[in-house]
Formats: C-alpha cells, structure tokens, sequence
C-alpha cells in the first residue's frame, strides 16, 4: 500500500476565506465608526458666511476676553451642533486657546432645573473641592463664586469660558430663568470674559424669553437654513459609502467605490433616497439608513445591493405603534376597534373604559358563537395595558380624580396602523377583521 499524497489546496481556500472575513471586517469597523460618529467636515459646506460669523464672536471671547452672547437657530439636522463643533476645533488648534480656554456643554433636556445645572457647571470647571461645603445666598452669587474661582493667581483676568447651551428654548421654562438670566448678566457686565452660545430649533425662541433676560442677550442670531439639493444629497450618500484610498485591499476598495457609484445611478435606489430626502434631510437619518444596510453585507454577499437599501429603508421606517400593536391579544385588539367605533359614533369626542366595554359587549353578544365573553376585570385590565403602551392617553392627564372606569381617554392610533396591524396578526378570528373594516374602513 502506496504511502497517502496529500493536497494543498485547502489550505489555500481556507486562507482566501479568511482574508475576505478580514477584509469584510475591516470595512464593517470603517463604516461604523463613520456612521455611529458623526466625523467633522474639514469645513461646514454652504454655511461659510455663519462659520465666519460665529467663529470671529468666539475668538474675540477667546483671545481679547470680550463677552459675547449668540443663538444659533435652525431645524433639527441643519448642521447647528456641527458649525459650533468646527469652529471651537478651528479655535483650539490656536496654542494660546487650547491652554487657556474652558468650555460648559449644558442641555435643556438633561439639566431640567437650574439646581442640576449648577451642579454640571461645577463639575465641569473641576470645582468641586472649591466649592466644598460652602452655602450661597442665591443663584448668582454661587455663579460668581466659580466664575472668581477661575482668576489666574497673579494675574487680573480671568480664564474664558465658552458656555454651550443645546436645546436652549427648554432653559427658557426653568423657573424664573435664572440660570439664563445670570449667565447673560454676566456676559453683558464684563464681570468675565464669558462666551453664551445657544441651540435651538425653534424660531420664536426670544418670545420666550422674560423681559429682563431679553434686555440682557445681544440679540445676534446665526440662522441654518437646509437648503440641501437632492444632487448634493446623493453625493454625500455616495462620499459616506466611499472606502478611504489607504484601505488595506485596494482592488477591494475600488470594487467597493465603483460598485457604491453603480447603486447611486440604479432607479430604485434613487426612489428610495427621494424618499428619505423628502420626509428628513439631515444625515443622521441617512447615517441610519447606511447602517441597517451594512448590517446585510457578509462573505456571501461582499457589496452592497440595491434589495440591502430597499429593506433597509423598510426597517428604518418602520411604524413603532403598529409594531406594538402587532403582539396585542384578541381583545386588546377587540377593545382598540370598539374605540374607533365610539370615535366615529360621537365624532371624535373622548370616552371613557365604560363606554368601550359597552361597546364590546354588543359586539361579543352578537358574535357570541366565535369570540370568548371575557369578565370585566380582565377587560379593565387589558385597557390599562393599552394606557401603558400609551396607545391611548388620558384627557386631563391623570391628574383628575374620578373613577378609573369614567376618565376621558383618546385614541392616539390611526386606521390604517390598525389595519396593518391586524393583516399581519397570525389568526385572527374572522368576525374581529370584519368588525375592524366596519369601524376602520
């Protein structure tokens, strides 16, 4: 018996497999970090005038100690937080500011009173062992306290301090606007060199403003306009995609860009970014779509396809409520339809659990032979599982005190998520559907 030859060209594929798992991974980690990081521009493109505007007003602060106070306005995904982002990264590769310059990011959603807002300025300054044990009077004086904190030993002046307010309309219904009032105050009295910038997306946003915070706010606003074309918007879809020109494969890489171009002139995939383009032109949005079709790319599929966009567009999409409403029981479903009943019957106007169950009651008498008679415990609770999932909501807020049985409640659905909802619902009783269409359709 002659002695066994053995190949070699196993090894060979398994290697070849492993080097497009590697490079599969390699693009993977490039896109996401991407995506999930929201990379800076070099420079903001079309805001050139705003970019100027607002960097000068911060460099005056930085390196002249001139206070300065400004609000940046425009609708969410205009690129507010990027211009601000761009110009202090511009501003601190000064060496002269990047040793000197202190910066407080405060928003209105997470520091909701001026007591948690103190608290975050604190601690962003490193002041905290300043401050200790030590009681103020008042809001204002505990500001000057760190502000005084910040003097430079031997020196007359104080550091800068760039305060950044995102969502600033919510600093606004703070009471008193103290915290607003304070930091404008001294922006305005040259106490310290103290830069205010405000985002915001709300245009109205001075309205708000009391009249003694009004008096004290210069009143420079730099407005964001998206005014983004539907050309611009696909080259940035395609600059996304793009791999860098040192990535590790590059006959990898250029079989990746050139098939990304492809994608960019395929109809249906323009249909789909028309789409996006349309309802939201940020690139937060697009950042989400890109990433649900990454997630589709594997070693059997190495590129992006234009099915990977469509179902990713599908999923991004996606309603929230008819989701939801597709793991409800029978008669979570049941009570829902009964809802748009009593809507459609009384034109709109709220109702109340007794009512709904009334309504149920007439259908579960005629229908009797299909649809189980549930007790009204099990009823009452299957409706306060609906409040839960706030697919319905009280009128007055839960704050009026009745009987859980007679609160005023809305449905807070529309048909066609019902509808939706119960096409999809594995089986379904007949008669359920049918009263669904006589309510919904």
């Amino acid at each position: 018996m002659g002695p066994f030859i053995t190949h070699t060209k196993y090894p060979k594929k398994k290697n070849s497999e492993d080097k497009t798992s590697a490079t599969r991974a390699c693009v993977q980690r490039i896109l996401r970090e991407r995506f999930c990081h929201q990379r800076l521009p070099d420079r903001p493109v079309g805001l050139e005038s705003q970019y100027k505007h607002l960097l000068e007003l911060l460099r005056r602060t930085a390196v002249h100690g001139e206070s300065n106070s400004v609000l940046i306005v425009g609708p969410r995904g205009a690129g507010k937080t990027m211009l601000l982002r761009c110009a202090l990264r511009e501003l601190l590769e000064l060496q002269e500011v990047k040793q000197n310059v202190l910066q407080v990011h405060l928003s209105g959603l997470l520091q909701t009173d001026d007591r948690i807002a103190l608290k975050e300025i604190t601690r962003q300054l490193h002041l905290e062992n300043v401050v200790g044990d030590k009681v103020f009077g008042s809001f204002a004086e505990n500001l000057v306290f760190l502000l005084e904190a910040l003097k430079r030993g031997d020196k007359s002046s104080s550091r800068p301090v760039f305060f950044i307010l995102e969502e600033f309309d919510l600093f606004a219904h703070h009471k008193n606007q103290t915290l607003l009032y304070n930091l404008l105050d001294v922006s305005q009295s040259a106490q310290a060199p103290v830069a205010v910038v405000g985002l915001t997306c709300r245009l109205d946003v001075l309205e708000l403003l009391e009249k003694r915070v009004k008096s004290r706010f210069s009143h420079r606003q730099i407005h964001l306009l998206s005014c983004m074309s539907f050309c611009q918007y696909l080259d940035a879809f395609r600059s996304e995609l793009a791999l860098p020109d040192d990535f590790p494969d590059s006959k990898f890489s250029q079989e990746w860009n050139l098939n990304v171009s492809e994608l960019c002139e395929e109809k249906s995939v323009q249909e789909i970014l028309q789409k996006h383009f349309n309802s939201c032109k940020d690139f937060r949005s697009l950042h989400l779509l890109l990433l649900l079709a990454l997630t589709r790319v594997s070693v059997s599929n190495p590129t992006l396809r234009a099915v990977d966009i469509l179902e990713a567009s599908r999923m991004s999409s996606a309603d929230s409520k008819a989701n939801i409403l597709h793991g409800l029981s029978v008669l979570e479903l049941c009570l829902i339809i009964a809802m748009k009943h009593l809507n459609d019957i009384y034109e709109g106007e709220p109702f109340n659990f007794q009512m709904v169950h009334n309504e149920f009651k007439k259908f579960i008498q005629r229908k009797s032979h299909s649809i189980h008679n549930f007790e009204k415990p099990v009823v009452i609770k299957a409706f306060e599982h609906l409040l839960q999932l706030e697919l319905i909501r009280p009128v007055d807020g839960g704050v009026c005190k009745v009987q859980r049985e007679y609160q005023l409640m809305r449905l807070m659905l529309d048909h066609t998520q019902v509808m939706e909802a119960l096409q999809r619902y594995p089986q379904c009783p007949t008669d359920v559907k049918q009263w669904a269409i006589s309510a919904f359709g």
